[in-house]
């Protein structure tokens, strides 16, 4: 009879040692315990308990030992304190991309390079004769001398505006982006967490573009009652606080951060439960959580608009499903005439990469 037979799993079968076992989860603990070592490491002790992921020849005292040794963790002899090092922040950020975008392969595929031609800084094989408005540094004054030298021979050497070629270069698409992550208190309400997979989404987001796009950029906002930005290795210290959502905040210092930015093409990931609550009016804080706030919602609908003229595309990932928000995202997005997902939080990770990367095929003017 045609069936399956279950074994009990074995780790050593496994052929990956027994430190890189325990080390993939505890990359993957620090993600949701917010970069926090001593809860890490409690929850691996529960785990060790009911799943048995040690044994008497190495225990979890000998890996938190190779932790130290190896440069994962160091204590802090001051606080009496345990923390993760730069080396453990990198190795959460690869984690968290080969957990959402997979291994990435070498491949031609989204590197930046279009073929239509323009200002750029790689040089197209191809010639044109020279046209009304073209640069003087287009010129190619070794195929122009040479036009001239057979359009009226070498004997009386002269050159007209007919002999000179222009060496076109090839638009390489360089994208800054702005990730805007909201914070408030209602990431984290009715008991879903969704904090944690925008955290790994923008762990993961970083981490592509240092390693397969270095010439892009990418800025990450937090916003709660105010906006303010952080450094890439924050983000899995990154928490929810007791914070209503100031949607407004963080798309003008988006835009502020966007407007320094040299690169042609400029985009805004916002990552939110939709629903924005909050103004701050001078030194005041206007709030209001019952329903939207027609007061808020217009200044939000002003900024769309304002992102449109300065060609900034907003591309809105809704972890929500509320009718009413849904609305208000479509609406939002209408204005700015960016793009909307509304994303289950496992389908987060999957859904920006396709858009990051569908963005490297095209130009955006």
């Amino acid at each position: 009879m045609t069936g399956f037979h279950f074994t009990r799993f074995d780790p050593e079968k496994e052929g990956k040692p027994r430190f890189e076992q325990l080390l993939d989860l505890f990359m993957q603990l620090l993600t949701y315990t917010s970069g926090d070592v001593s809860e890490a490491m409690q929850w691996m002790n529960e785990l060790d308990k009911q799943y048995q992921l040690t044994d008497d020849a190495y225990g979890m005292g000998d890996f938190l030992e190779e932790l130290k040794e190896k440069g994962y963790i160091t204590g802090d002899n001051e606080q009496g304190q345990i923390r993760i090092t730069p080396k453990t922040e990198q190795g959460i950020r690869k984690k968290s991309l080969e957990d959402i975008f997979g291994k990435l392969k070498k491949t031609k595929q989204g590197d930046h390079h279009s073929f239509k031609p323009g200002q750029g800084d790689e040089v197209n094989p191809e010639t044109r004769q020279f046209q009304f408005g073209d640069m003087l540094e287009q010129i190619d004054f070794t195929e122009s001398i040479r036009n001239a030298q057979i359009n009226h021979g070498i004997e009386r050497f002269h050159m007209r505006e007919e002999d000179l070629s222009i060496r076109e270069t090839d638009f390489k698409a360089q994208t800054s982006t702005v990730l805007m992550i909201d914070i408030s208190h209602s990431m984290i309400l009715y008991g879903e967490d969704r904090i944690t997979p925008a955290k790994k989404v923008a762990m993961a987001l970083s981490e592509l573009i240092k390693t397969k796009y270095p010439k892009d950029t990418l800025d990450i906002v937090v916003f709660g009652n105010d906006a303010w930005p952080i450094e890439v290795k924050d983000l899995p210290y990154l928490q929810v606080g007791p914070y209503h959502t100031n949607t407004v905040a963080g798309l003008e210092l988006s835009m502020d951060i966007l407007r320094r930015r040299k690169n042609p093409n400029k985009q805004i990931f916002l990552i939110t439960d939709g629903k924005p609550t909050c103004l701050k009016i001078g030194k005041r804080y206007y709030k209001n959580s019952f329903g939207l706030d027609r007061k808020v919602v217009n200044r939000c609908m002003n900024l769309a608009a304002q992102c449109k003229k300065l060609k900034i595309p907003v591309t809105t990932f809704m972890i929500a499903t509320d009718p009413y928000l849904q609305r208000f995202v479509q609406e939002f997005t209408e204005m700015n005439q960016g793009k909307a997902f509304f994303a289950s939080l496992d389908k987060l990770g999957a859904f920006m990469f396709k858009d990051f990367e569908s963005g490297k095929k095209k130009t955006l003017y």
